[in-house]
């Protein structure tokens, strides 16, 4: 499995059966190289949301129309990217499981808003925040926390899934703050390899995960940070 950073909570994903891309924030996030969407996008097969803001939900409109990918979200975020021209979607909810073909996404909680703001100021709401779990056929279990505060139903979800690798949002601010973070995947889960995301973006949120790797150094985890492009191997 290759994944790669796209900056903010943008992952490409790649495994021998799968293209995917998570949260696809291109278009005004500050973090990503305009160079990097070719890649991003040839062969795609998959698009995945954690939830429906706008930088989340990105350029999944345009990527859909332009690759034919399948688009995976909860079942309001769905319905909205339906009504802009989105046909080929696998809603789903918290709880739920959906099978892709090569891999599958479980819907788990994440404490988090979701809606967007239309051109006439008005705001809907876009379900539940959530996480995904992803379980590969040949490849280890991911989990993206989506953006999240801890919580101590995290247990469930790593007892459920025991995933082993784990995407996790540390600029404070908006989610859980490095400290915390580092507190979640320590105490709930056994990852094998933490990512960090969610930050060096916007001004407002932390520019480095320096708080986050000092919280994991007495980890068996191995933390992995790498810069706006970079690919980790797992």
């Amino acid at each position: 499995m290759k994944i790669k950073w796209l900056g903010h909570s943008a992952f490409h994903v790649e495994t021998a059966k799968a293209k995917i891309l998570i949260d696809p924030f291109f278009t005004g996030n500050p973090a990503f190289r305009d160079e990097e969407r070719r890649d991003a996008t040839a062969g795609l097969t998959h698009i995945l949301l954690t939830h429906g803001h706008g930088d989340h939900v990105g350029d999944t409109v345009a990527i859909a129309k332009e690759t034919g990918a399948t688009v995976v979200g909860n079942f309001d975020l769905c319905m909205w990217l339906g009504r802009q021209g989105i046909t080929k979607m696998e809603p789903g909810n918290t709880g739920g499981t959906i099978h892709l073909g090569g891999f599958s996404a479980t819907f788990v909680n994440a404490l988090h808003s979701s809606a967007q703001i239309t051109e006439d100021g008005v705001s809907h709401s876009l379900g539940n925040a959530n996480g995904l779990v992803l379980h590969f056929d040949d490849e280890p279990t991911l989990y993206h926390m989506g953006d999240t505060d801890i919580f101590s139903d995290m247990a469930l979800i790593g007892e459920l899934h025991q995933p082993e690798i784990g995407i996790v949002p540390i600029g404070d601010r908006f989610t859980m703050g490095g400290a915390v973070a580092a507190l979640a995947c320590q105490r709930f889960f056994k990852f094998s390899t933490a990512i960090p995301c969610h930050y060096g973006s916007f001004p407002i949120i932390d520019q480095t995960p320096a708080t986050f790797v000092a919280g994991m150094e007495s980890a068996s985890t191995k933390v992995q940070t790498p810069q706006v492009g970079g690919v980790v191997d797992v």
